[in-house]
This record gives C-alpha cells, structure tokens and sequence, in this order.
C-alpha cells in the first residue's frame, strides 16, 4: 500500500508553522507497514487543493489530508474532498453534542460557521477529536483510502493514533508486511567518513536497508526490514549491525540504539549501574553540561549537583583554584580545566568530575581561537585527564559538541 499526505495550509508555505504532521503520520504508516512516496503542501486554495487530490490519486492508494477542517472561510478541506468524491456532508452526532456542551460550559455564543467543524462526508466513519472539534472521517471510494485529520498537532497526533490507525491496521491485516527497525547511533565519525567506511554495504543493499542521518553531534544509522515474522526479521538486523560493526573500526563510534536514546542517557545508565557519582565544573559551557543531565530520568541517583564558574573571580572562589596561578596559567588552559575538574570532584565527593573551558566565539581569549576547548575528567584514586579540542561552526554548536566530547569521555571511562 502507497501512502500519500497532503499537508493543507498556506501558512506552511510561508514558513510561519513547521509542518511536523507530516514526519509524525510518516513515522506512525512505517509501523502499520504503509509505504509513504510523497509528502505535499498545498496552501488554503480550494482549486489548487483539488489537483493536488487528482494528482494523489494516481498514484498512491491512501490519501491522507492534514488539516483546514475549521470554521474559518479558509478551512476548504472538508468541502473540496467531498465534492470531488460527490459525496454529501451531513452533521456528526457525536462532534455536535461536544461543540455544543464546549459553547455552554464556556458561556460563549456559538457562530452559524462552528457547525462547519462537525461536518462528516456521508459515507465516511467519523474520527472523533478528543483535543478539539473538528471532527475527521476516514472513507473507502473506487478502490482508495481518503482520511482527514486536523492540522494542530495537538489535535492531529491523538486522532492519527487512537482512531485512524485501529482503521488502517484492520485494512492492510494480511496484506502487507511488518516493518521492523533498528536505529544505531554514533559519536566521533561524520556521516561522509561513516558512509564511506560502508560503502560496499550501502551499494549492495536490498532487504535489510540502512540510511544515514546526520545529526548536530552525532550520525544515525537506520536499519530497517519488511517482514512477516519477527523471529525472521530480528535475524536480518542484527547480521546487518554485525557487518556494520565489523566494518574497519567503526564499532568504535558506536555508542548506543534507539530513536528516543542520548549519549547522556547511556552515561546516566552506566553510572547508575556501577553505583557512581558525577559533578561538573562549567565555565564554556555555562551550565549546558549539567542541564543535558537534568533532561534524563533517574539523574538525581548519580548526580547531586555541580558548578557554573564563568569568570576567573568565581573559579577562585567557589572552586578555591589560585587566582594568581589562573592569572598566570590562563583561564582557559590545560591547568584551568584540570583544577576545576579536581576541585569540583574534591567538594562534592563525586567519583568523577567534568570541567570545561573555552572559547565558543566570537572573540579570541588569552590567545585562544574561537572553537579552542579544555575538557577535564577527575577520578577518584586515578590521575585526571584533560584534553584540548577544536570545534568549527557557530557559538551553540561548540558548547553542545563540548558537552558531547566530555560524556564521551566519561562513557569511555566508565566502560574500562
């Protein structure tokens, strides 16, 4: 089955809202085992809009509309695919009496266009919209699929999953295959050096696939088969992954699985397995470091809280660092990053310390370019290592690689 989704609005054509619908629907067919060809934009035009159906109806089988089911003159959706398919709009039961119970419990006069909201095609069943009130349909006509869904993601996420995709997976049961996927991730490797090492891999794929993706700080790989058995897929995956892992050194890069994962959550789980503690002394990174830990889940078992010493006076004296040997070393230098890291370890009782100093930009410090950076690792009972990095690109970029260098270092250290 050939899925197509049609984003509606002109507001997405003049880049004023981020059509993420379209990511979020492609992601939820991939699971059902629905291919998606094509993702187009169309603006609030009722003509323009009806070709863009005629088009999609060529060539793929499910058609799905994402958004202009309001009450607004511009909301044409609704009224566009149902004259195309001559098909009469009728008033849902269920979307009036919400409408009609949301006007009285606000004490809000309700407008003759409101009721425009709750229009359904007549053959169509109905998708109910728990976070709103438009109202979607799902329709089979002549052989195709045609589903509606609001375009507020807030509204079209809950929809797509709790009423549209139990429709969906009752009509390709048996049909088509399942599509399994694995996603690896990898730190230290840009995506044309990664691409490169598995050029023989790439070049002679067919059933399993991969796909690189870069990221900000990282590249992923997506692996990705069609099958009707699990036990059947998960072998296609994993003798993929060993053949990409046995590739050169690239299992060296390799840190981690999954959509939802993060270097920082693997270090959170590493320290929190090993029974260890973590703290942080940040001058570059401002904080950055430390709020990376507070994002993940359980942080608070392993990390008790750190330092922020922007300025030499604050390196001073929260970490009690000399002024004058700081005045002489530099501020950011090998001695900075390796006192604060030892310092930080030290007041907190922490079994490693992270410290980092640099120059994110625009301007040269203490004849350090803009990218030069320091990062210290403190352990207890073992000497500390510090190390000196050069990061391109703009301010936000060095401070979030900074981040990224210094969990690797301690996800390496943790792994020994």
């Amino acid at each position: 089955m050939i899925a197509e989704v049609i984003a509606v609005g002109t507001e997405l054509l003049l880049g004023e809202v981020i059509n993420t619908n379209a990511a979020t629907t492609s992601e939820y067919l991939s699971d059902l085992g629905i291919d998606v060809y094509y993702h187009v934009t169309v603006g609030d035009n009722a003509k323009r809009l009806q070709e863009v159906i005629v088009q999609a109806e060529k060539r793929s089988d499910l058609i799905i509309l994402i958004g202009g089911l309001g009450p607004t003159e511009d909301d044409l959706t609704k009224q566009v695919l149902a004259d195309h398919l001559s098909e009469k709009l009728v008033v849902d039961s269920r979307g009036k009496k919400k409408l009609d119970d949301y006007f009285e419990q606000c004490g809000r006069e309700k407008t003759a266009n409101n009721d425009h909201q709750i229009l359904v095609m007549e053959n169509a069943k109905s998708l109910f919209n728990r976070m709103g009130l438009a109202v979607g349909a799902f329709l089979k006509k002549s052989g195709k699929y045609y589903a509606l869904l609001p375009g507020p993601p807030s509204e079209m996420q809950p929809m797509l999953t709790e009423e549209l995709s139990p429709l969906l997976a009752e009509v390709v049961e048996d049909k088509v295959q399942k599509i399994y996927v694995r996603v690896l991730r990898f730190y230290g490797i840009g995506e044309s050096q990664l691409t490169t090492k598995l050029k023989h891999l790439i070049e002679s794929q067919t059933d399993p696939t991969l796909a690189p993706y870069a990221k900000t700080t990282e590249v992923i790989l997506r692996l990705a088969t069609k099958s009707n058995s699990d036990h059947e897929a998960i072998k296609r995956l994993d003798d993929l992954e060993e053949n990409i892992l046995l590739t050169n050194d690239v299992a060296s890069y390799f840190y981690g699985y999954g959509d939802d994962n993060s270097m920082a959550k693997v270090v959170i789980n590493l320290l929190r397995e090993r029974g260890k503690t973590i703290t942080a002394a940040e001058s570059l990174t401002a904080g950055l470091f430390q709020s990376t830990l507070g994002e993940v889940s359980g942080v608070s078992e392993c990390f008790k809280g750190g330092f922020v010493t922007y300025s030499l006076e604050t390196k001073a004296k929260l970490l009690g660092i000399s002024e004058a040997s700081l005045l002489e070393e530099g501020t950011v230098s090998e001695f900075a990053a390796r006192m604060m890291a030892q310092s930080a370890r030290n007041l907190v009782g922490a079994d490693y310390a992270l410290s980092f100093t640099g120059v994110a930009g625009p301007y040269a410090l203490e004849e350090n370019l803009t990218g030069d950076v320091w990062i210290g690792l403190a352990r207890r009972g073992k000497a500390s290592i510090v190390k000196r990095f050069h990061f391109y690109k703009d301010r936000q970029y060095v401070r979030e690689t900074a981040v990224m260098c210094g969990l690797n270092m301690l996800r390496k250290e943790l792994l020994l």
